[in-house]
């Protein structure tokens, strides 16, 4: 697969893609029931409460109570797709989390809306950037972050036929649409979007766009530069992960979120096991976000194509003093 970052690609959000994509599962899977903390239209459940008023569950804002509700839902058989925003799942109910699903590990979809700091100018106590550290943490939970809108859709038809607990963050803003409907999600395998042989980046969410762009500009210097989209932050593609480090000696990973227990974390816990090699992680540098447009917050952040491809080539020059 080759993909790049066409100018004036369309662009939709992945929180749209998920309520339209739930109405389509639910018409198949009559036992798929959504849940939400008086966010409904923030979540996209607009659609999915018009069409299936009795297994639409408005919990209010009482989080704790949501996640009850769902994993008694998980033990009678239905399959619960339970939202709201990411600061505030797992932010407000992370211990109901922990011993009502993962530890019983219940079949509880947790899908979050409105990650990173592109939430935007809601400001920092709005912006979850640490929920996937908390999330990997947890045993017996997957974790994934899509990149666009078509993968954020083929994740929701997965979801539905795996068993288990899953974390899903989502966005509030419009990104690039990268794949068409022939691209494929497979939860715990890496996508390579781009090949390349210099340096790898690795990256999701947001970040993916980003680092295709950093790989038009690394070909222009000559620099050829593979490219995976690791969707799934836990369980990591290990295999995807030892590949390129054997065959670049130098990754670069990218994420909307902390450097500190997201993606960089997992693909240098994999790389200090078995692979050493030079890893530079672009992400948010023990902060926290504040208010602003979703660009300009990306910039100040550093969360952009320039800042991956200045750490790219940190990335070689340390590949090759060793």
């Amino acid at each position: 697969m080759a993909i790049r970052l066409a100018q004036g690609a369309a662009t939709k959000a992945t929180r749209d893609a998920y309520g339209d994509a739930l109405v389509g599962v639910a018409r198949e899977h009559p036992r798929v029931a959504a849940l939400t903390g008086d966010l409904r239209d923030s979540n996209r459940l607009e659609a999915f409460a018009a069409a299936y008023p009795d297994r639409f569950f408005e919990c209010g804002i009482a989080e704790q109570n949501m996640i009850g509700v769902a994993a008694g839902l998980a033990t009678c058989g239905w399959i619960p797709f339970v939202s709201s925003f990411a600061a505030f799942l797992p932010g407000r109910c992370y211990d109901q989390i922990r011993v009502l699903v993962a530890q019983p590990r219940l079949n509880v979809k947790m899908v979050s809306t409105h990650g990173g700091i592109t939430v935007g100018e809601d400001g920092m106590s709005a912006q979850a950037i640490e929920e996937l550290a908390m999330m990997r943490a947890l045993a017996n939970v997957a974790v994934i972050v899509p990149a666009d809108a078509v993968e954020t859709a083929h994740l929701v038809d997965t979801l539905v036929d795996h068993r288990g607990p899953v974390y899903v963050r989502l966005g509030r803003a419009a990104v690039p649409v990268l794949f068409d409907d022939t691209y494929a999600f497979a939860l715990g395998r890496a996508a390579v979007l781009r090949d390349g042989g210099d340096v790898t980046l690795i990256a999701c969410g947001v970040m993916v766009a980003e680092a295709l762009a950093a790989a038009e500009t690394l070909a222009a210097e000559g620099t050829r530069a593979r490219v995976l989209n690791m969707a799934t932050i836990k369980p990591i593609d290990e295999d995807a992960v030892l590949t390129a480090a054997r065959e670049t000696g130098a990754i670069v990973t990218a994420e909307e979120h902390s450097i500190h227990g997201g993606l960089g974390g997992a693909v240098c816990e994999v790389t200090a096991a078995h692979a050493p090699v030079a890893v530079e992680r672009v992400g948010i540098a023990d902060r926290f976000g504040e208010s602003g447009t979703p660009r300009q917050l990306l910039e100040k952040y550093g969360l952009t194509a320039s800042a991956i491809v200045a750490a790219a080539r940190r990335a070689i020059s340390r590949k090759r003093l060793r």
